[in-house]
């Protein structure tokens, strides 16, 4: 089945899927967490459309390739091209969609292929590796270096974070990220996960929140 955006109140948003752009270490206590270097610029990975699901929906974990960790974060999809030096105004006008994101990982994988030097794609990329829940309009998030989001899992607080937060703030970022490679309509960036991260298991209930904007609940199968 084709992937297709849908807003919160169920209408659907005509793009494609495209690509998806991550952000690692965006949040200074999440990289020290996992005792990563704090970066000096934003640290760029992809993730194919293939690897996007809907976060309403039950979610089926990866199984056979080591533990599933989660990482909530803010998701901003694109509905213009952006492509070279563009302004934080342009930047703006491009972000069509707020919602939220899980990037799941492989961590033990993820840890393997860090020490040899070797690329995440195995243990970001996987199918299913990146449940969006529907988007809200950006018109309606207000400032988007306010937003703040919130994980809680079987009803504990796991992941709270605001854009403030941030290493790179969001405008930053999408120009950052312009400068390096085109975004086109139907792109979402995803910015990075506050610290809490933590193992999936079967059973386990979820529930992802934009304050006042967006609740989406969801559950591990099994």
């Amino acid at each position: 089945m084709t992937y297709q955006h849908q807003y919160v109140d169920g209408g659907v948003i005509d793009l494609p899927m495209g690509k998806v752009v991550c952000v690692g270490r965006n949040y200074a206590e999440h990289a020290r967490e996992l005792n990563n270097p704090v970066p000096t610029e934003p640290l760029l990975f992809i993730k194919p459309a293939t690897s996007v699901v809907p976060i309403a929906e039950e979610l089926s974990l990866i199984q056979g390739r080591g533990p599933v960790h989660y990482e909530t974060e803010i998701a901003l999809l694109i509905g213009q091209r952006l492509s070279g030096e563009v302004s934080d105004g342009e930047a703006q006008t491009a972000v069509i969609g707020v919602g939220l994101a899980l990037d799941l990982t492989l961590r033990e994988l993820q840890d393997q292929l860090k020490a040899k030097a070797h690329p995440w794609e195995r243990a970001k990329c996987f199918d299913g590796a990146c449940p969006l829940t529907p988007f809200y309009p950006a018109a309606e998030a207000g400032e988007l270096s306010e937003l703040a989001l919130r994980l809680d899992i079987n009803g504990e607080p796991r992941q709270q974070g605001t854009a403030a937060e941030m290493i790179t703030p969001i405008l930053a970022l999408i120009t950052h990220i312009a400068t390096q490679f085109t975004l086109l309509p139907g792109d979402v960036v995803i910015t990075g996960t506050p610290a809490g991260v933590g193992v999936l298991n079967a059973g386990d209930r979820l529930q992802l929140t934009i304050p006042g904007k967006l609740q989406v609940n969801t559950r591990i199968a099994g």
